[in-house]
């Protein structure tokens, strides 16, 4: 009796699990909050793949719907999301719609005048995945400042963060670390939606002039709540554990470790040459057009980590980055002179400083110094940053 009890109990834990991810709706999904105020003006849209109202894109939805959608404004990968990461993506003409494709992603990274000019209305429907180098933010900081220089409003539909649950990692303090990835002085993980984000962007005065926002929010949400993406936010955030392993192996990218691109298993596996005899699991990466042309190593087999199988649930329960995975890999690796990526000339800062916002974390690796007083250095810089996101947050 008392095992037919546990199991009923945990039936009725993984049904309320199940309906409570359900319950949740995006704000592009509300489409009764926000279609009146779109109905009769000239809208411009900042969108991509993820851009979904149920399963269709939002600028396939909203043009059934009999809104004028004039332009579609899109960030890094493309409106479409099938470009590889760092590609230069030109502007277009989107073959479905026959609607101009702006990119916002390399020489143009903001909306210019003329572009707005027969805008009425913005709109701002991406998903993020709560990361400083992911670069949708520094998107929504950009047209943002547009919005603001040329009077325009900006409607946002926002969108659950997957790591939401974590905020971690040292603050950017200092703006020699500021690059396409990373403009903001926060921790490596924020744990904001992109509508408390751009309220955090107004109110600790990012912009010259504040943008006028309105933002539907997320219904029956809150910050610890999984979140399973319906669709990939980026073509190497592949699987929903790579989203969420995502704020931990990201940093590898400024490292001699390759970090899964260059095959279909990115950022779920770390592997280098290098680590041969270190590591039984291996892998090769080679160019894959649409996801990662020049990987790291590539054609090379590499050899390390195989985190497919990681407990998830750990990470959630920690509330933290796993840390513990550079350490680990900078102390097997051979040749330690070569595991941080080298100084760029034009900057003088390493690839891995820029992704960390500080040449702390470098130095106290190599310093040999414990996990726990690395995290012990992060926490002045979080418990101030904490207070500051407090004031903007829309959801408990």
């Amino acid at each position: 009796m008392m095992r037919f009890t546990s199991l009923l109990c945990l039936t009725l834990l993984a049904i309320s699990n199940i309906n409570s991810t359900a319950q949740i709706i995006t704000g592009a999904d509300q489409t009764e909050k926000y279609l009146s105020h779109l109905k009769g003006k000239r809208i411009g849209l900042v969108a991509n793949q993820s851009s979904l109202i149920g399963k269709k894109s939002s600028v396939d939805s909203l043009k059934s719907l009999g809104i004028k959608i004039v332009k579609v404004f899109g960030p890094e990968h493309g409106f479409r999301g099938n470009a590889s990461n760092g590609a230069v993506v030109g502007n277009e003409v989107d073959a479905k719609t026959g609607i101009p494709i702006i990119s916002l992603y390399g020489k143009n990274e903001k909306p210019t005048k003329e572009q707005l000019a027969d805008v009425d209305l913005m709109v701002f429907d991406i998903q993020d995945v709560g990361c400083r180098y992911y670069t949708n933010i520094n998107t929504l900081e950009y047209v943002m400042e547009a919005c603001a220089e040329n009077n325009k409003e900006l409607l946002i539909l926002d969108r659950p963060n997957p790591n939401a649950y974590v905020v971690d990692g040292p603050v950017m303090t200092d703006d020699k670390f500021k690059s396409g990835i990373g403009i903001h002085y926060t921790p490596m993980t924020h744990g904001m939606t992109i509508g408390e984000f751009a309220q955090y962007l107004n109110g600790e005065r990012y912009l010259k002039k504040q943008c006028k926002i309105k933002i539907i929010k997320v219904a029956n949400y809150d910050h610890d709540m999984p979140y399973i993406l319906p669709i990939n936010p980026s073509p190497n955030l592949n699987t929903q554990q790579a989203v969420m392993l995502f704020p931990s192996l990201c940093m590898f990218e400024g490292t001699a470790i390759n970090e899964g691109r260059g095959t279909h298993m990115p950022f779920t596996i770390l592997g280098a040459p290098a680590l041969k005899g270190k590591y039984s699991f291996s892998y090769k990466p080679v160019s894959i057009p649409g996801m990662s042309e020049r990987p790291n190593h590539k054609d090379t087999v590499c050899y390390g980590l195989d985190l497919r199988n990681y407990d998830i649930d750990k990470l959630r329960k920690s509330r933290q980055i796993d840390l513990s995975l550079v350490i680990e890999l900078y102390k097997a690796y051979p040749d330690k002179a070569r595991f941080f990526g080298q100084e760029r000339a034009n900057t003088g800062v390493s690839p891995f400083d820029l992704r960390i916002g500080t040449d702390q974390l470098r130095k106290q690796i190599i310093a040999g110094v414990s996990e726990a007083d690395i995290r012990k250095s992060w926490e002045p810089g979080l418990q101030k940053f904490k207070a500051i996101r407090a004031k903007y947050l829309l959801y408990p």
